[in-house]
């Protein structure tokens, strides 16, 4: 046990202070267990009898408790706050059906098959998966991954060029730091998107705001900006929800190549697609310039801290050199991960999650176009969220508050934009991959009462 003497006074008195401080303090806690006199004497170099005298003294001053076959124990009551200290913050408020979007149902989580593969990683790990090993991850995840990413998203990379990491936001504050080190001036991140990652990578690099059309990122204003490596979601857009079309990548892929410049790929939402058919990963067609960033926290869950870099040859050493700052391995997880994927199991979990979801938004949708004639919904054909269009004559502020009253909460739009705001109609961005199944025809119910007085008066 952790004590601090206190040098002036006797031994005694020294230890007598030291152990009434820990329980004011909280660091010995109502009921904590305290070593036997013995023990004790023998960790602090003093004698039992000393050890014991100051356990009898503080007994009787009602901090501990001695019983027989229960030995020494902090006291009930014994660091009770002081009532004249403040009692700490309460915790906001939160509303009852939470529609916000990039959320999975963690509900869905693959609790059995998570726990078989990770028996089986713990019982046949080799030796040195327990050490720090390779930056890079797993030889065995690596090598599932690539040719499941293969298989599945058309990424074309060798095992030696993934690179498995904590998540998006990780391999993105990764990359950035790359970047910056290769003397990269201005990066080109799509407006709107998450904020988190945007100021992630302004920490590091100067970010220029690259605006949306129907198309995906507009290419012009992104060669106008001066950036010399784009971020941004192909497959479909957070949060405008559209699927960057064949002639923009094509477009894309072009700057790439006369720049000199590097593409950022975040496949957001690539393994959820319902009503088109799966679009290679730009990858696919130009491995040397496009970075490829996938992970599992849609997948599988926010819980497994798993994600992967497909990283071009000419940017693997400075990437691993980062990496390596991060003293990050997971080795465990990520051999778990691997049986997840080579035993089917991670294939039959998202067919099964899949299917909840596409049923979530056919929800979502029906009860749109039948309790809200008047406004458009958007960005359905894939992912977990979509964009709400309110009806003419609506703000995002008065269904903000609308949301609010009903115990709703919700994007806005243009708290994802963050210039040109009146160029979008006054929209909400909807998740609909939470709440719990069992909540969510009320927590659309709810969504659907709040919003019907913003539309125009019926007609008479």
């Amino acid at each position: 046990m952790l004590l601090e003497l206190p040098r002036h006074g006797t031994r005694r008195h020294a230890l007598e202070e030291a152990l009434r401080t820990a329980v004011r303090d909280g660091r010995l806690a109502a009921g904590t267990g305290l070593p036997s006199s013995r023990d004790l004497a023998a960790q602090l170099g003093l004698s039992r009898g000393t050890v014991t005298t100051v356990y009898e003294q503080l007994v009787a001053e009602g901090w501990l408790t001695a019983r027989q076959g229960a030995g020494t124990r902090v006291a009930a009551g014994a660091n009770a706050p002081d009532q004249h200290t403040a009692a700490p913050p309460r915790p906001d408020a939160t509303h009852r059906f939470d529609l916000r979007p990039g959320r999975p149902d963690v509900g869905a989580f693959p609790r059995n098959a998570w726990a078989r593969a990770m028996r089986a990683a713990l019982r046949d790990a080799p030796a040195e998966a327990f050490g720090f090993g390779d930056p890079r991850g797993r030889p065995e995840l690596r090598t599932t991954l690539a040719a499941y990413l293969g298989r599945v998203r058309g990424v074309r990379v060798d095992p030696a060029y993934l690179v498995i990491c904590s998540g998006y936001t990780q391999a993105l504050g990764l990359l950035a730091e790359v970047f910056a080190e290769l003397g990269v001036d201005r990066v080109g991140m799509e407006d709107p998107s998450i904020d988190d990652h945007v100021r992630l990578v302004a920490s590091r690099l100067p970010v220029a705001d690259i605006p949306l059309d129907a198309n995906g990122i507009r290419v012009d204003a992104l060669a106008a900006s001066g950036a010399r490596v784009a971020v941004c979601t192909p497959a479909h857009q957070f949060p405008a929800g559209v699927a960057m079309s064949a002639d923009r990548r094509t477009a894309l892929l072009a700057w790439a190549d006369d720049r000199d410049s590097w593409i950022v790929e975040d496949d957001y939402d690539g393994e959820f697609r319902y009503d088109r058919h799966p679009t290679a990963a730009l990858q696919s067609r130009r491995p040397a310039r496009v970075v490829y960033v996938g992970s599992t926290s849609k997948t599988i869950g926010p819980a497994v801290r798993l994600g992967w870099i497909a990283c071009p040859p000419a940017l693997l050493e400075p990437l691993l050199a980062a990496k390596r700052r991060t003293h990050d391995w997971r080795h465990l997880d990520q051999l778990a991960l691997a049986r997840l994927v080579d035993t089917g199991a991670y294939d039959r979990h998202l067919r099964t999650v899949r299917r909840g979801y596409r049923r979530r938004r056919d929800l979502l949708t029906d009860a749109i176009r039948n309790n809200l004639p008047h406004s458009t919904i958007r960005g359905l054909e894939a992912g977990l969220h979509a964009v709400l269009e309110l009806p003419p004559g609506s703000t995002e502020a008065a269904a903000r508050t609308a949301l609010t009253a009903a115990s709703v909460t919700t994007f806005a739009l243009t708290d994802l934009l963050r210039t040109d705001r009146d160029h979008y109609p006054p929209s909400l961005v909807i998740g609909y991959a939470t709440p719990a199944a069992r909540d969510y025809p009320a927590a659309l119910d709810a969504l659907t009462n709040a919003l019907i007085g913003l539309g125009p008066p019926p007609a008479t």
